[in-house]
């Protein structure tokens, strides 16, 4: 059975235009939800707004939006006034150019979304768009009004459709300056860039999203079946974690040379233990003969 659709509008390019609708590619699934309750009671709390001066209860009637621009001072907005300031909704996605994707900047995502069309009508004019785009090796940026919201949106072609993304704006972005500038510039090389390259190696694979459980809503869930149960909980020992304390030894364990290492050097020493065990059984007959020699002469 289809998706239901969360938004449904035209898709517009200069003058070709087609019904399209959007879909979430991203959503909730299972995940578990809490309500807070009165422990004494077992009841549901409700959520009840106070003066922050008088401490009194306030009505929903009075309860209105404010922007505070200085302390404990608002510019209060009714619901009418922050309506008007909405703009208007054409319930048009127009592509306004096409880019290349790299350089769309990858902070800028914020949220998926599925773009196909609703009727056989559209389908040819959406599948040219989309194949122009393809063969161009670009994405398309457009703009509409989505939840109320202006809205930038990139088109990357996907399959048959387009996955659509919405674009944060710019002023929204932060620097990574802001959380790289203190990171000190480190040159790697030799052994210690060899076997981190080797573990990469190992590692080397396919994504594949269904190797990855969400341990904490699992874990969860047993939790909550077993309180049903009537089961004492536990809590769990706390795991014991070392320090790691040499790097270099640390990445010969992961790359799993360290084992290889010791063998060696136990050869080695083997050898040099032989080769000493020789020498001190030449040393033994040597003064023997270098005395006969010096006899001789």
């Amino acid at each position: 059975m289809a998706s239901r659709a969360t938004w449904k509008g035209t898709l517009k390019l200069g003058f070709l235009s087609c019904p399209v609708a959007l879909y979430t590619a991203v959503g909730e699934g299972d995940e578990i939800h809490f309500n807070m309750v009165n422990r004494r009671t077992g009841h549901r709390l409700r959520r009840l707004f106070v003066d922050a001066e008088t401490g009194k209860p306030v009505e929903r009637d009075q309860q209105v939006k404010g922007y505070e621009v200085d302390t404990d001072r608002y510019v209060v907005l009714t619901e009418e006034e922050i309506e008007a300031a909405i703009p208007d909704s054409t319930k048009t996605i127009e592509i306004e150019s096409f880019v290349p994707r790299d350089e769309v900047d990858r902070v800028a995502i914020e949220r998926p979304y599925y773009l196909a069309p609703t009727d056989s009508v559209g389908t040819e004019a959406f599948a040219v768009i989309r194949a122009a785009c393809e063969k161009a090796g670009t994405v398309g940026i457009g703009r509409t009004v989505l939840f109320r919201r202006d809205r930038v949106v990139m088109l990357c072609p996907e399959g048959p459709g387009f996955l659509a993304n919405l674009l944060h704006f710019e002023y929204e972005m932060r620097d990574e300056a802001q959380a790289f500038d203190d990171i000190p510039a480190m040159k790697i090389t030799g052994e210690m860039l060899d076997l981190a390259k080797h573990i990469i190696g190992q590692k080397k694979g396919r994504f594949d999203p269904t190797k990855f459980e969400d341990r904490y809503e699992t874990a969860l869930m047993e939790l909550i079946r077993a309180k049903q149960r009537g089961e004492t909980i536990k809590p769990p020992a706390a795991p014991k974690r070392g320090q790691v304390i040499d790097l270099m030894a640390a990445l010969r364990e992961s790359a799993g040379v360290a084992g290889k290492s010791s063998r060696r050097s136990s050869a080695k020493s083997g050898k040099s233990s032989a080769k000493s065990k020789t020498s001190a059984a030449k040393g033994k007959t040597a003064p023997a003969a270098r005395g006969t020699r010096r006899k001789a002469s």
